[in-house]
C-alpha cells in the first residue's frame, strides 16, 4: 500500500497527546494507567479528536518516566499489561480513534539486558559495540571522551567501573546517565528496532511518535563540539524551547545555527526509509511522527520526504513569540519548506516537555485569551494538529514545590524542570484528586487546590468554558477540510495574522486595537466580537 495517499487520515488529523502517568488512574495508586485511558476514550471521541498519542508505557525503571525503556515489547506493571494495551487499541478503534504509541530509539534504560551485558563484558566486546563506549582522555582516561553536555545538564558521559573494580571506559548519555545512547552504526540495533515496530504493528497500533528522531546517529569521530566563547557545549533544542517558553521566544530562523555533531546527521534518514518500508507492508495508513528539534524548517522537512516519515512536529510554531510578525514568518517558512518535499505540516503549541502555552503567553485571563486565539489559528491551517492533554481545559503551568519535583533535569541541575506541565488532569469533584482516580490522596504530582472550576465536569456544562470552545473549534474544523491546502497570506497591518485558505479566511489580532472584520459569515471566534470588529488577542474564522 501507499503511505503517500493525499486523502490519508493523518494529513489533517487532530491528535491528542496522553501523558500516561497523568491522564486517568484506574486503580487508585495515584498514577495514570492504560485501563484509565480506555475508560476515558469516549471523552476524547466527544471532544472531537481523530487520534491519540500515548507516551511510553513499556517496562521501565521510570528514571525518566518511561523514556528509559528496559523492554520494548511489554507493558510496565505500573501501567497495566499487554492485555490492557490490546483492550485499549480495540476500544479506541471501536470509537473511530487511531492510536499512536511512543518509540524511544536513541537510548535504552541502563537496566535493559543489552546494557547490563555491556557492563559485564570487556572493552571492545560485541556487547559494548551496541552502545557508544569510549576510552577517556587525560591521565588514566579520567576525563570524558569529548566536551558534549547532557540535555539534562552536566557532562554527556558516564564512567563505568569494570568487573574487576577498576575505573574503566565511558559511555555516552545525551540525556540521563540511566539512558545510555545506542550506536546505530551497529546493524544489531536497527534489526532490534525493526522487530519492535513489527511487534506493535501486529497488535494494531496506527503509528509511532519517534522520540529524539534527529539524534540516532552521531558524527562517527565523536569530535568535540565547536562552541562560541561563553557558550556551553551540546544543548538539545528542547532546552532552547524551555528557555523560549520563559523569555518570550524567538522564531526558528532567528536562532544562530550551532555546531551540533550529535544531532541531525544525514545517516538517520536511512533508518526512516527502512521503517517506511516496514509500515508499507501493513494496511490502514500506519504513520511515523518525528520529534525532531532541527535548526531550520528545511532540515525538518527532510524527515517527511515521500519515502521517510509522514509527520514531523513543527516546533517553530510552539517557539514563536506572541506577535503577528513571528506567527506569519513561521507560517510562510513552514509552507515553503513543506512544498519542497510535497508534505503537509504538523502544528503543535504544547507538550509534556515545555511550559504550557497559556503560561507562555502571559498567564491568567490574558494568557488564556491568547492561547485560545493561537489554537484557533492553528486549527485553521492545513495539515495536522496535536493537542496536549489539559490544554482543552485551559490549564496553566503549575509551580510544583521542590519536594514533589521528579524530572531528572531537576536533580542534575537544580533548575525547575518539566513537572509543571505534567500535573494530573482534573476530571471532577471540588478538591484533589479531582476524580483522577478512585484514590482519595493527591496523585504522583500534587494538583493545585484551586482547580475546582477547571475540571472536565465543571466545564462540560458551561458553554463559555475553554472545553466547550475546543469542542466547537474541532467540530468547525471538520467543516473546513475541503478548504484545500493552499494558504495565501493577507496584509491587514502589523498586529494581524491573516490568511485565506480556499473559502476560509482566518484572522488573529495580536495587538490591542480592534480591527474591522471582512465580509462573510463568522464560523467561530476564540472570544467575543464587538461591532463588526476583531478585538485584540482574538482569532476568528470567516466563511
Amino acid at each position: 500500500m501507499s503511505l503517500n495517499d493525499p486523502n490519508a487520515w493523518w494529513r489533517h488529523a487532530v491528535c491528542y497527546q496522553v501523558y500516561v502517568r497523568s491522564f486517568a488512574d484506574s486503580d487508585g495508586d495515584g498514577i495514570g494507567d492504560l485501563p484509565g485511558i480506555t475508560d476515558r476514550l469516549p471523552y476524547l471521541r466527544d471532544l472531537g479528536v481523530d487520534a491519540l498519542w500515548i507516551t511510553p508505557f513499556y517496562t521501565s525503571p521510570q528514571n525518566d518516566h518511561g523514556y528509559d525503556v528496559a523492554d520494548y515489547r511489554d507493558v510496565d506493571p505500573l501501567f497495566g499489561s499487554l492485555a490492557d494495551a490490546d483492550a485499549l487499541l480495540a476500544r479506541a478503534h471501536e470509537l473511530g480513534l487511531k492510536v499512536i504509541v511512543d518509540l524511544v530509539p536513541n537510548h535504552t534504560s541502563s537496566e535493559h539486558p543489552w546494557f547490563q551485558a555491556a557492563l559485564a563484558a570487556p572493552a571492545g566486546s560485541p556487547e559494548r559495540a551496541r552502545y557508544l563506549f569510549r576510552d577517556g582522555r587525560g591521565v588514566d582516561g579520567a576525563e570524558p571522551p569529548n566536551n558534549w553536555e547532557s540535555v539534562f545538564g552536566g557532562p554527556a558521559w558516564t564512567r563505568v567501573t569494570e568487573p574487576d573494580g577498576t575505573p574503566g571506559q565511558w559511555y555516552l548519555n545525551l540525556f540521563d546517565s540511566t539512558q545510555p545512547d545506542l550506536d546505530w552504526r551497529n546493524p544489531e540495533v536497527g534489526d532490534m528496532f525493526e522487530g519492535v515496530l513489527r511487534f506493535w504493528l501486529d497488535r494494531g497500533v496506527d503509528g509511532f511518535r519517534v522520540d529524539v528522531a534527529h539524534g540516532l546517529y552521531k558524527e562517527a569521530t565523536l569530535r568535540d563540539q565547536v562552541v562560541e566563547k561563553g557558550e556551553h557545549a551540546s544543548t538539545h533544542d528542547i532546552a532552547a524551547a524551555e528557555e523560549v517558553s520563559h523569555t518570550g521566544g524567538t522564531s526558528m530562523v532567528e536562532r544562530t545555527m550551532r555546531d551540533e555533531p550529535m544531532w541531525d546527521q544525514p545517516e538517520v534518514h536511512d533508518v526512516y526509509r527502512r521503517w517506511h518500508d516496514v509500515l508499507a507492508e501493513y494496511d490502514g495508513d500506519r504513520i511515523l511522527v518525528a520529534e525532531a528539534w532541527t535548526q531550520s524548517a528545511e532540515s525538518l522537512a527532510r524527515f517527511i520526504r515521500p519515502d521517510e516519515m509522514q509527520q514531523a512536529f513543527n516546533f517553530s510554531w510552539l517557539l514563536a513569540e506572541w506577535s503577528a510578525e513571528a506567527f506569519t514568518e513561521v507560517i510562510t517558512s513552514t509552507f515553503s519548506a513543506m512544498d519542497l518535499v510535497g508534505a503537509t505540516p504538523t502544528w503543535v503549541l504544547s507538550n509534556h516537555d515545555v511550559v504550557r502555552h497559556v503560561t507562555r503567553y502571559g498567564g491568567g485571563d490574558e494568557g488564556l485569551q491568547r492561547a485560545r486565539a493561537a489554537t484557533l489559528t492553528m486549527l485553521g491551517l492545513p495539515g495536522s494538529s496535536y493537542l496536549y492533554q489539559g490544554e482543552e481545559l485551559g490549564l496553566e503551568q503549575v509551580d510544583v514545590a521542590p519536594e514533589f519535583r521528579q524530572d531528572p533535569s531537576w536533580f542534575r541541575t537544580g533548575e525547575v524542570g518539566r513537572d509543571g506541565c505534567r500535573v494530573p488532569i482534573p476530571w471532577g469533584d471540588a478538591k484533589p484528586p479531582y476524580g483522577f482516580g478512585p484514590g482519595l490522596d493527591q496523585p504522583w504530582i500534587p494538583q493545585p487546590d484551586h482547580w475546582e472550576s477547571m475540571t472536565v465536569a465543571a466545564q462540560e456544562s458551561d458553554p463559555a468554558s475553554t472545553l466547550s470552545f475546543y469542542q466547537a473549534a474541532l467540530a468547525a474544523r471538520r467543516g473546513i477540510v475541503d478548504a484545500g491546502n493552499a494558504v495565501e497570506m493577507v496584509d491587514l497591518g502589523p498586529d494581524v495574522v491573516a490568511f485565506q485558505r480556499g473559502h476560509l479566511t482566518v484572522l488573529l489580532n495580536t495587538g490591542s486595537t480592534p480591527v474591522a472584520l471582512p465580509e462573510g459569515e463568522v464560523l467561530i471566534a476564540s472570544g467575543p466580537l464587538a461591532d463588526g470588529s476583531l478585538p485584540g488577542d482574538t482569532a476568528v474564522w470567516i466563511g
